[in-house]
């Protein structure tokens, strides 16, 4: 048996971009494998629960958990590694803040299926929906049960460290692997627990190259109705919903740089309590008029609020749900 600590990752309610980051650190990845055992890795290996369920506890050194908790089965793997698990990072948009599945709090779960299996992109006929639990002559057949809000890793199981992104930059990765393996070597020390790891200390605006001056929006317009966006000018001042200004810093600016506004994927900056909420006091601070009727007309022109403002964070904001779905109807 090799005595390299051992390390996992599991993939919850995500698309599988945070597996892809991982491996897209490049020879970085050997680090990975010289100083670790995978123990568990179901995207890149062959591996059973019941494996897991039968290490010791706390015999996995570290766990990257990426992914929100929408199934019993997340729930289930959440708390098992958690109890396997040493160190345990909310890796990722969705398993630090509830990411972009989250915003299906928004619906009931009626009002998902419904959508999912009874609308023009599904042919179901028979209107058939899943079953948690279905008797065949083989015997039961079970799947896991889905839950009716999706909830943020830390809201299920104690976490140690947040590294949030969609997904996490990979020089970001690279610079925890790097100061785990110099932990293992007595060269340097863990951060305080519950630290979020992998962002700077101020917002996508602070890294952004782009001009700033004082900013008096007239009107909001979506990306692809531009025809003449300023290569050098900040986007929000060219009426281009930007939510730079309550994004944490560490990606290097690279949506508005690329002329794409930043959609917040790298969570709340420092100090920022609700993060749908300090955009829409930024958003009410560059409007520049003080008439009802104008100032209606130019927040008509943000097409979604909730979804904008929540586009990342609704799991994890003072909001957490619809209300239709708070009260389970």
């Amino acid at each position: 048996m090799s005595d390299k600590p051992k390390f996992a990752m599991y993939w919850a309610a995500s698309c599988g971009g945070c597996e892809i980051a991982v491996l897209n650190i490049h020879e970085k990845i050997l680090d990975v494998d010289a100083n670790f055992d995978i123990a568990f890795w179901p995207v890149a290996m062959d591996a059973k629960y019941k494996d897991v369920e039968a290490m010791e506890d706390g015999s996995i050194l570290l766990t990257l958990f990426n992914g929100g908790i929408r199934t019993e089965e997340n729930e289930h793997l959440a708390k098992l590694l958690r109890k396997k698990s040493q160190i345990l990072v909310a890796f990722g948009s969705c398993a630090v803040e509830g990411g972009n599945p989250g915003l299906a709090n928004f619906s009931t779960k009626d009002q998902i299926f419904e959508t999912v299996y009874s609308t023009v992109s599904t042919e179901n006929p028979d209107g058939v929906y899943p079953q948690p639990s279905f008797e065949m002559p083989e015997g039961t057949i079970t799947i896991p049960v889905f839950e009716p809000v999706l909830r943020t890793l830390d809201q299920v199981v104690d976490v140690d460290y947040y590294m949030p992104g969609c997904p996490p930059e990979s020089h970001q990765i690279e610079a925890v692997i790097d100061l785990v393996i110099q932990v293992l070597e007595g060269k340097a020390e863990l951060p305080p627990k519950g630290a979020t790891i992998g962002v700077g200390p101020s917002t996508c605006c602070d890294e952004c190259t782009r001009t700033r001056n004082v900013k008096k929006i007239k009107e909001f317009r979506r990306i692809q109705l531009v025809d003449d966006i300023d290569p050098d000018l900040c986007l929000l001042e060219q009426g281009i919903l930007c939510v730079g200004p309550a994004t944490a810093s560490g990606c290097g600016a690279k949506c508005p740089t690329a002329g794409a506004p930043c959609i917040g994927c790298y969570g709340p900056a420092a100090g920022v309590v609700d993060f749908g909420a300090r955009m829409m006091t930024a958003v009410a601070s560059v409007i520049d008029s003080r008439d009802p009727d104008e100032i209606d007309r130019i927040l008509d022109g943000i097409v979604d609020p909730a979804g904008t403002f929540y586009k990342f964070n609704l799991a994890h904001s003072l909001l957490r749900t619809g209300n239709a779905t708070w009260n389970g109807k």
